[in-house]
Protein backbone atom coordinates (compact mmCIF):
# COMPACT_ATOMS: atom_id res chain seq x y z
CA UNK A 1 0.00 0.00 0.00
CA UNK A 2 2.98 2.48 -0.05
CA UNK A 3 2.16 3.55 -3.44
CA UNK A 4 -1.19 5.28 -1.75
CA UNK A 5 1.01 8.19 0.55
CA UNK A 6 2.67 10.42 -1.51
CA UNK A 7 5.04 12.88 0.31
CA UNK A 8 5.81 16.68 -0.04
CA UNK A 9 8.20 15.56 -2.89
CA UNK A 10 6.82 16.71 -6.29
CA UNK A 11 3.93 13.85 -7.33
CA UNK A 12 5.68 13.33 -10.98
CA UNK A 13 9.73 12.98 -11.91
CA UNK A 14 10.30 15.99 -14.25
CA UNK A 15 9.59 14.00 -18.27
CA UNK A 16 12.89 14.57 -19.40
CA UNK A 17 14.09 12.33 -16.64
CA UNK A 18 10.64 9.86 -17.52
CA UNK A 19 10.84 9.85 -20.82
CA UNK A 20 6.33 9.59 -20.13
CA UNK A 21 4.75 13.10 -20.85
CA UNK A 22 3.07 14.63 -18.01
CA UNK A 23 -0.68 15.81 -18.56
CA UNK A 24 -1.72 18.99 -19.03
CA UNK A 25 -3.77 19.21 -15.77
CA UNK A 26 -0.38 18.47 -13.97
CA UNK A 27 1.82 20.44 -15.17
CA UNK A 28 -0.15 23.58 -14.32
CA UNK A 29 -0.57 22.71 -10.91
CA UNK A 30 -0.04 25.68 -9.04
CA UNK A 31 2.76 26.60 -7.22
CA UNK A 32 1.32 28.70 -4.41
CA UNK A 33 -1.43 29.96 -2.83
CA UNK A 34 -1.74 32.76 -4.83
CA UNK A 35 -1.98 31.07 -8.09
CA UNK A 36 -4.84 29.26 -7.11
CA UNK A 37 -7.72 30.19 -9.39
CA UNK A 38 -11.12 30.63 -7.24
CA UNK A 39 -12.16 30.13 -4.33
CA UNK A 40 -10.77 34.05 -2.96
CA UNK A 41 -13.82 33.62 -0.30
CA UNK A 42 -11.74 30.74 1.70
CA UNK A 43 -7.93 32.19 0.45
CA UNK A 44 -8.27 35.91 0.57
CA UNK A 45 -6.45 38.04 3.59
CA UNK A 46 -9.71 38.48 5.59
CA UNK A 47 -10.76 34.83 4.48
CA UNK A 48 -10.37 31.91 7.08
CA UNK A 49 -7.65 30.35 5.14
CA UNK A 50 -5.63 33.74 4.44
CA UNK A 51 -5.94 34.94 8.25
CA UNK A 52 -4.97 31.72 9.69
CA UNK A 53 -1.73 31.60 7.14
CA UNK A 54 -1.04 35.22 8.23
CA UNK A 55 -1.11 34.58 12.43
CA UNK A 56 0.95 31.55 11.49
CA UNK A 57 -1.50 29.56 13.31
CA UNK A 58 -3.56 26.30 10.71
CA UNK A 59 -5.88 24.31 12.67
CA UNK A 60 -7.30 20.79 11.42
CA UNK A 61 -9.59 21.18 8.30
CA UNK A 62 -12.22 19.81 6.25
CA UNK A 63 -13.39 20.80 2.51
CA UNK A 64 -16.25 19.89 1.24
CA UNK A 65 -16.55 20.33 -2.38
CA UNK A 66 -17.91 19.33 -5.73
CA UNK A 67 -14.43 17.33 -7.75
CA UNK A 68 -12.16 19.80 -9.11
CA UNK A 69 -11.87 22.48 -7.65
CA UNK A 70 -8.64 22.43 -6.18
CA UNK A 71 -8.90 20.76 -2.70
CA UNK A 72 -6.38 18.29 -2.81
CA UNK A 73 -3.97 21.41 -4.88
CA UNK A 74 -4.50 23.74 -1.99
CA UNK A 75 -4.24 21.36 1.11
CA UNK A 76 -0.30 20.66 -0.74
CA UNK A 77 0.32 24.24 -0.87
CA UNK A 78 -0.90 24.82 3.12
CA UNK A 79 1.94 22.14 3.81
CA UNK A 80 4.31 24.44 1.31
CA UNK A 81 3.43 27.64 3.48
CA UNK A 82 3.73 26.20 6.72
CA UNK A 83 6.89 23.83 6.42
CA UNK A 84 4.79 20.34 7.20
CA UNK A 85 5.60 17.19 5.98
CA UNK A 86 2.37 16.02 3.27
CA UNK A 87 1.51 13.20 3.19
CA UNK A 88 -2.15 11.89 1.22
CA UNK A 89 -3.91 8.82 1.61
CA UNK A 90 -7.27 8.32 -0.07
CA UNK A 91 -9.81 6.72 2.23
CA UNK A 92 -11.27 4.23 -0.28
CA UNK A 93 -7.76 2.59 -0.50
CA UNK A 94 -6.60 2.83 3.31
CA UNK A 95 -7.88 0.63 6.13
CA UNK A 96 -7.03 0.62 9.83
CA UNK A 97 -3.16 -1.12 9.20
CA UNK A 98 -2.41 1.65 6.56
CA UNK A 99 -3.46 4.55 8.91
CA UNK A 100 -1.05 3.09 12.13
CA UNK A 101 1.93 3.52 9.83
CA UNK A 102 1.05 6.94 8.89
CA UNK A 103 0.15 7.57 12.50
CA UNK A 104 4.00 6.24 13.55
CA UNK A 105 5.86 7.97 10.92
CA UNK A 106 4.19 10.99 12.03
CA UNK A 107 5.36 10.48 15.50
CA UNK A 108 8.62 9.64 14.35
CA UNK A 109 8.98 12.60 12.08
CA UNK A 110 7.75 15.21 14.85
CA UNK A 111 10.08 13.42 16.94
CA UNK A 112 12.45 14.81 14.78
CA UNK A 113 11.08 18.32 14.83
CA UNK A 114 9.12 18.33 11.69
CA UNK A 115 4.64 18.40 11.68
CA UNK A 116 2.27 16.39 9.69
CA UNK A 117 -0.08 17.94 7.42
CA UNK A 118 -1.94 14.53 6.37
CA UNK A 119 -4.39 14.72 3.54
CA UNK A 120 -7.02 12.60 3.72
CA UNK A 121 -9.14 12.33 0.04
CA UNK A 122 -12.98 10.91 0.04
CA UNK A 123 -12.95 11.72 4.35
CA UNK A 124 -16.51 10.74 4.16
CA UNK A 125 -15.96 7.32 3.20
CA UNK A 126 -14.24 6.47 6.29
CA UNK A 127 -16.82 4.53 9.30
CA UNK A 128 -17.16 5.76 12.43
CA UNK A 129 -14.44 4.09 13.89
CA UNK A 130 -11.56 4.94 11.34
CA UNK A 131 -12.72 8.64 11.80
CA UNK A 132 -12.47 8.43 15.30
CA UNK A 133 -8.37 7.31 15.05
CA UNK A 134 -7.70 10.36 13.90
CA UNK A 135 -8.80 12.19 17.12
CA UNK A 136 -5.84 11.08 19.61
CA UNK A 137 -3.59 12.07 17.05
CA UNK A 138 -5.02 15.41 16.22
CA UNK A 139 -5.61 16.35 19.71
CA UNK A 140 -1.98 15.98 20.29
CA UNK A 141 -0.47 17.37 17.17
CA UNK A 142 0.81 14.54 15.54
CA UNK A 143 -1.35 15.61 12.42
CA UNK A 144 -2.83 18.27 11.03
CA UNK A 145 -5.58 17.02 9.03
CA UNK A 146 -7.00 18.14 5.85
CA UNK A 147 -9.98 16.17 5.06
CA UNK A 148 -11.78 16.58 1.48
CA UNK A 149 -15.01 15.44 0.71
CA UNK A 150 -18.44 15.91 -2.06
CA UNK A 151 -20.24 14.81 0.70
CA UNK A 152 -21.92 17.30 3.16
CA UNK A 153 -19.88 16.95 6.48
CA UNK A 154 -22.84 17.66 8.77
CA UNK A 155 -23.94 14.35 7.32
CA UNK A 156 -21.31 12.13 6.61
CA UNK A 157 -18.50 13.03 9.37
CA UNK A 158 -19.02 12.07 13.33
CA UNK A 159 -19.51 15.09 15.70
CA UNK A 160 -15.76 14.66 17.50
CA UNK A 161 -14.53 14.94 14.52
CA UNK A 162 -16.22 18.04 13.28
CA UNK A 163 -15.84 19.24 16.65
CA UNK A 164 -11.67 19.34 16.08
CA UNK A 165 -11.68 20.51 12.37
CA UNK A 166 -13.08 23.72 10.72
CA UNK A 167 -15.23 23.00 7.43
CA UNK A 168 -14.72 25.45 4.35
CA UNK A 169 -16.81 25.06 1.53
CA UNK A 170 -15.31 25.16 -2.02
CA UNK A 171 -17.38 26.35 -4.56
CA UNK A 172 -17.46 24.70 -8.02
CA UNK A 173 -15.40 27.31 -10.62
CA UNK A 174 -16.91 29.96 -12.37
CA UNK A 175 -16.88 30.45 -16.30
CA UNK A 176 -14.58 33.25 -15.55
CA UNK A 177 -12.61 30.74 -13.64
CA UNK A 178 -12.36 28.61 -16.19
CA UNK A 179 -11.67 31.18 -19.22
CA UNK A 180 -8.55 32.51 -16.77
CA UNK A 181 -7.64 28.09 -16.73
CA UNK A 182 -7.99 28.14 -20.27
CA UNK A 183 -5.44 31.36 -21.05
CA UNK A 184 -3.00 29.53 -18.61
CA UNK A 185 -3.52 26.36 -21.19
CA UNK A 186 -3.12 28.27 -23.98
CA UNK A 187 0.67 29.60 -22.41
CA UNK A 188 1.53 26.35 -21.57
CA UNK A 189 0.87 24.89 -25.05
CA UNK A 190 2.27 27.42 -26.98
CA UNK A 191 -0.92 28.37 -29.05
CA UNK A 192 -4.20 29.49 -28.76
CA UNK A 193 -7.33 26.88 -28.53
CA UNK A 194 -8.60 26.35 -32.43
CA UNK A 195 -12.18 27.27 -31.59
CA UNK A 196 -15.10 30.42 -32.27
CA UNK A 197 -15.95 32.30 -29.25
CA UNK A 198 -19.08 30.73 -29.28
CA UNK A 199 -17.34 27.09 -29.06
CA UNK A 200 -15.00 28.05 -26.77
CA UNK A 201 -18.02 28.97 -24.63
CA UNK A 202 -19.35 25.90 -24.75
CA UNK A 203 -16.07 24.03 -24.14
CA UNK A 204 -15.93 25.81 -21.13
CA UNK A 205 -19.54 25.12 -20.35
CA UNK A 206 -19.21 21.68 -21.23
CA UNK A 207 -16.47 21.40 -17.67
CA UNK A 208 -19.39 22.17 -15.80
CA UNK A 209 -17.53 24.14 -13.19
CA UNK A 210 -14.55 21.35 -13.00
CA UNK A 211 -11.05 22.53 -13.40
CA UNK A 212 -9.86 19.04 -14.08
CA UNK A 213 -12.31 18.52 -16.50
CA UNK A 214 -11.92 21.59 -18.36
CA UNK A 215 -8.14 20.79 -18.75
CA UNK A 216 -9.01 17.49 -19.98
CA UNK A 217 -11.16 18.84 -22.35
CA UNK A 218 -8.54 21.24 -23.69
CA UNK A 219 -5.92 18.44 -23.83
CA UNK A 220 -8.03 16.08 -25.90
CA UNK A 221 -8.96 19.35 -28.34
CA UNK A 222 -5.12 20.53 -28.51
CA UNK A 223 -4.14 16.59 -29.65
CA UNK A 224 -6.19 17.17 -32.74
CA UNK A 225 -3.71 19.45 -34.32
CA UNK A 226 -6.34 21.68 -35.77
CA UNK A 227 -5.68 23.97 -38.81
CA UNK A 228 -8.57 25.69 -38.69
CA UNK A 229 -11.34 26.55 -35.62
CA UNK A 230 -14.42 24.28 -34.47
CA UNK A 231 -17.23 26.27 -33.99
CA UNK A 232 -19.76 24.26 -31.84
CA UNK A 233 -21.03 22.14 -34.11
CA UNK A 234 -17.90 20.83 -34.87
CA UNK A 235 -16.69 20.98 -31.02
CA UNK A 236 -19.95 18.88 -29.89
CA UNK A 237 -19.50 16.53 -32.85
CA UNK A 238 -16.13 15.37 -31.20
CA UNK A 239 -16.87 16.32 -27.34
CA UNK A 240 -19.57 15.79 -24.72
CA UNK A 241 -20.35 17.51 -22.02
CA UNK A 242 -19.19 16.35 -18.70
CA UNK A 243 -21.90 14.23 -17.01
CA UNK A 244 -24.05 16.48 -14.46
CA UNK A 245 -22.75 15.77 -11.10
CA UNK A 246 -25.88 14.05 -9.15
CA UNK A 247 -25.88 11.36 -6.54
CA UNK A 248 -29.62 10.19 -5.69
CA UNK A 249 -28.34 9.54 -2.23
CA UNK A 250 -26.39 11.97 -1.39
CA UNK A 251 -26.51 16.18 -0.58
CA UNK A 252 -27.10 17.17 -4.15
CA UNK A 253 -30.28 14.78 -4.44
CA UNK A 254 -31.84 16.85 -1.41
CA UNK A 255 -30.45 20.43 -2.54
CA UNK A 256 -32.40 19.98 -6.18
CA UNK A 257 -35.57 18.25 -4.29
CA UNK A 258 -35.46 21.58 -1.87
CA UNK A 259 -35.29 23.75 -5.23
CA UNK A 260 -38.02 21.92 -6.76
CA UNK A 261 -40.23 22.16 -4.21
CA UNK A 262 -39.84 26.15 -2.99
CA UNK A 263 -40.06 26.66 -7.07
CA UNK A 264 -43.53 25.25 -7.22
CA UNK A 265 -44.47 27.06 -3.74
CA UNK A 266 -43.46 30.09 -4.60
CA UNK A 267 -45.96 29.94 -8.32
CA UNK A 268 -42.63 29.84 -10.32
CA UNK A 269 -43.43 27.17 -13.20
CA UNK A 270 -40.39 28.02 -14.91
CA UNK A 271 -37.84 26.93 -12.43
CA UNK A 272 -39.75 24.11 -11.26
CA UNK A 273 -39.68 22.90 -14.54
CA UNK A 274 -35.99 23.86 -14.77
CA UNK A 275 -34.96 21.69 -11.28
CA UNK A 276 -37.41 18.83 -12.16
CA UNK A 277 -35.13 18.45 -15.48
CA UNK A 278 -32.06 19.12 -13.71
CA UNK A 279 -33.18 15.95 -11.08
CA UNK A 280 -34.82 13.83 -14.34
CA UNK A 281 -31.10 14.23 -16.37
CA UNK A 282 -28.87 13.41 -13.72
CA UNK A 283 -31.07 10.04 -13.50
CA UNK A 284 -33.28 10.27 -10.61
CA UNK A 285 -36.04 8.25 -10.48
CA UNK A 286 -39.16 9.72 -11.84
CA UNK A 287 -41.10 7.70 -8.92
CA UNK A 288 -39.97 9.20 -6.76
CA UNK A 289 -40.47 12.85 -7.83
CA UNK A 290 -44.36 11.39 -8.74
CA UNK A 291 -44.55 11.22 -4.87
CA UNK A 292 -42.69 14.14 -3.83
CA UNK A 293 -45.31 16.62 -6.27
CA UNK A 294 -47.87 14.74 -5.01
CA UNK A 295 -46.95 15.94 -1.43
CA UNK A 296 -46.13 19.48 -2.62
CA UNK A 297 -49.71 19.36 -3.63
CA UNK A 298 -51.29 18.36 -0.15
CA UNK A 299 -48.77 20.58 1.72
CA UNK A 300 -48.49 23.93 -0.33
CA UNK A 301 -51.80 23.72 -2.21
CA UNK A 302 -54.29 21.76 0.14
CA UNK A 303 -57.97 22.69 -0.09
CA UNK A 304 -57.21 26.17 -1.66
CA UNK A 305 -57.74 24.12 -5.16
CA UNK A 306 -58.75 20.00 -4.47
CA UNK A 307 -57.87 19.28 -7.73
CA UNK A 308 -54.37 19.53 -7.20
CA UNK A 309 -54.10 16.16 -5.48
CA UNK A 310 -56.06 14.47 -7.89
CA UNK A 311 -53.97 16.06 -10.93
CA UNK A 312 -50.96 14.78 -9.36
CA UNK A 313 -52.30 11.31 -9.09
CA UNK A 314 -53.14 11.12 -12.04
CA UNK A 315 -49.81 12.12 -13.38
CA UNK A 316 -47.98 9.36 -11.29
CA UNK A 317 -50.80 6.91 -12.92
CA UNK A 318 -49.96 8.01 -16.71
CA UNK A 319 -46.62 7.73 -15.45
CA UNK A 320 -47.02 4.46 -14.82
CA UNK A 321 -48.60 3.17 -17.79
CA UNK A 322 -46.43 5.14 -20.21
CA UNK A 323 -43.03 5.16 -18.55
CA UNK A 324 -39.89 6.87 -19.41
CA UNK A 325 -39.43 9.24 -21.36
CA UNK A 326 -43.38 10.28 -22.72
CA UNK A 327 -44.79 9.98 -19.14
CA UNK A 328 -41.79 12.09 -17.31
CA UNK A 329 -44.02 14.78 -19.37
CA UNK A 330 -47.59 14.33 -17.46
CA UNK A 331 -44.76 15.39 -14.43
CA UNK A 332 -43.62 18.03 -15.70
CA UNK A 333 -47.58 19.43 -16.17
CA UNK A 334 -48.40 18.28 -12.83
CA UNK A 335 -45.60 20.50 -12.02
CA UNK A 336 -46.93 23.32 -13.70
CA UNK A 337 -50.31 22.91 -12.66
CA UNK A 338 -49.08 23.14 -9.26
CA UNK A 339 -46.64 26.54 -9.63
CA UNK A 340 -50.07 28.05 -10.93
CA UNK A 341 -52.62 26.87 -8.61
CA UNK A 342 -53.67 29.43 -5.40
CA UNK A 343 -51.41 28.55 -2.32
CA UNK A 344 -52.90 27.22 0.89
CA UNK A 345 -50.54 25.70 4.01
CA UNK A 346 -54.05 25.94 6.26
CA UNK A 347 -54.91 22.14 6.21
CA UNK A 348 -51.43 21.15 6.76
CA UNK A 349 -51.45 23.73 9.65
CA UNK A 350 -54.36 22.37 10.42
CA UNK A 351 -53.23 18.76 10.85
CA UNK A 352 -50.06 19.48 12.42
CA UNK A 353 -52.10 21.65 15.02
CA UNK A 354 -54.38 18.86 15.78
CA UNK A 355 -51.96 16.35 16.25
CA UNK A 356 -49.97 18.40 18.97
CA UNK A 357 -53.07 19.05 20.48
CA UNK A 358 -54.16 15.26 20.29
CA UNK A 359 -50.45 14.73 21.62
CA UNK A 360 -51.23 17.16 24.79
CA UNK A 361 -54.56 15.59 25.95
CA UNK A 362 -53.23 12.28 25.82
CA UNK A 363 -56.55 9.93 26.68
CA UNK A 364 -59.14 12.42 26.84
CA UNK A 365 -62.40 10.30 26.04
CA UNK A 366 -65.33 11.77 23.95
CA UNK A 367 -68.16 13.20 25.32
CA UNK A 368 -71.16 10.66 25.85
CA UNK A 369 -73.24 12.04 23.66
CA UNK A 370 -71.24 10.90 20.95
CA UNK A 371 -70.83 7.42 21.77
CA UNK A 372 -71.98 4.43 20.58
CA UNK A 373 -74.24 2.87 23.18
CA UNK A 374 -75.11 -0.81 21.73
CA UNK A 375 -75.59 -2.97 25.26
CA UNK A 376 -77.88 -1.62 27.91
CA UNK A 377 -75.05 -1.14 30.56
CA UNK A 378 -73.73 1.68 28.29
CA UNK A 379 -77.00 3.02 27.61
CA UNK A 380 -77.23 3.06 31.98
CA UNK A 381 -74.36 4.74 31.90
CA UNK A 382 -75.55 7.54 29.73
CA UNK A 383 -73.72 6.82 26.31
CA UNK A 384 -75.49 8.14 23.69
CA UNK A 385 -78.07 10.24 25.82
CA UNK A 386 -79.19 13.43 24.38
CA UNK A 387 -77.32 13.35 21.22
CA UNK A 388 -79.07 15.22 18.45
CA UNK A 389 -79.30 13.80 14.76
CA UNK A 390 -78.03 17.03 12.76
CA UNK A 391 -80.02 15.46 9.57
CA UNK A 392 -83.17 16.26 12.05
CA UNK A 393 -81.84 19.91 13.26
CA UNK A 394 -82.37 23.03 11.23
CA UNK A 395 -79.90 23.37 8.56
CA UNK A 396 -78.99 19.68 9.28
CA UNK A 397 -76.90 21.21 11.75
CA UNK A 398 -77.20 20.68 15.85
CA UNK A 399 -74.50 22.51 16.89
CA UNK A 400 -73.29 20.07 19.44
CA UNK A 401 -70.09 19.97 21.19
CA UNK A 402 -67.72 16.87 19.81
CA UNK A 403 -64.36 17.86 21.80
CA UNK A 404 -63.49 15.73 25.11
CA UNK A 405 -65.64 16.85 28.16
CA UNK A 406 -63.49 19.76 29.89
CA UNK A 407 -61.34 20.28 27.26
CA UNK A 408 -61.79 23.98 25.95
CA UNK A 409 -62.79 23.94 22.02
CA UNK A 410 -59.86 24.00 19.80
CA UNK A 411 -59.55 26.33 16.53
CA UNK A 412 -57.21 24.64 14.16
CA UNK A 413 -58.21 25.14 10.86
CA UNK A 414 -57.75 28.51 8.96
CA UNK A 415 -58.60 28.63 5.53
CA UNK A 416 -57.03 31.74 3.75
CA UNK A 417 -59.33 33.94 1.15
CA UNK A 418 -57.71 32.21 -2.12
CA UNK A 419 -59.08 30.10 -4.68
CA UNK A 420 -61.58 26.97 -3.51
CA UNK A 421 -60.71 27.83 0.25
CA UNK A 422 -62.18 31.05 -0.20
CA UNK A 423 -65.72 29.15 0.07
CA UNK A 424 -64.73 26.51 2.71
CA UNK A 425 -63.88 30.40 4.86
CA UNK A 426 -67.25 31.26 4.46
CA UNK A 427 -68.62 27.62 5.33
CA UNK A 428 -67.01 27.91 8.79
CA UNK A 429 -67.92 31.51 9.56
CA UNK A 430 -71.60 30.69 8.96
CA UNK A 431 -71.04 27.37 11.13
CA UNK A 432 -69.80 29.00 13.27
CA UNK A 433 -72.14 31.64 14.13
CA UNK A 434 -75.04 28.36 13.95
CA UNK A 435 -72.95 26.95 16.44
CA UNK A 436 -72.49 29.84 18.67
CA UNK A 437 -75.83 30.39 18.40
CA UNK A 438 -77.13 27.12 19.46
CA UNK A 439 -75.28 26.43 22.16
CA UNK A 440 -76.30 29.77 23.84
CA UNK A 441 -79.74 28.78 23.13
Amino acid sequence: MADLFSSSEPESPPAETTGAPRPLADRLRPRALTDVIGQQHVLGPEAPLGAMLAAGTLSSLVFWGPPGVGKTTIARLLADETDLHFVQISAIFTGVPELRKVFDAAKVRRGNGQGTLLFVDEIHRFNKAQQDSFLPHMEDGTILLVGATTENPSFELNAALMSRAQVLVLNRLELSDLELLAQRAESELGHKLPLTGEARDALLEMADGDGRAALNLIEQLAAWRLDLPLDIAGLTGRLTRRAAQYDKSGDAHYNLISALHKSVRGSDPDAALYWLSRMLEGGEDPRYLARRITRMAIEDIGLADPQAQTHCLHAWETYERLGSPEGELALGQAVIYLSLAPKSNAGYAAYKAARAAAKQTGSEPPPKIIRNAPTQLMKDEGYGAGYEYDHDAEDAFSGQNYFPDGIKRGIYYHPVERGYERELKKRLDWFAKLRARRQDG
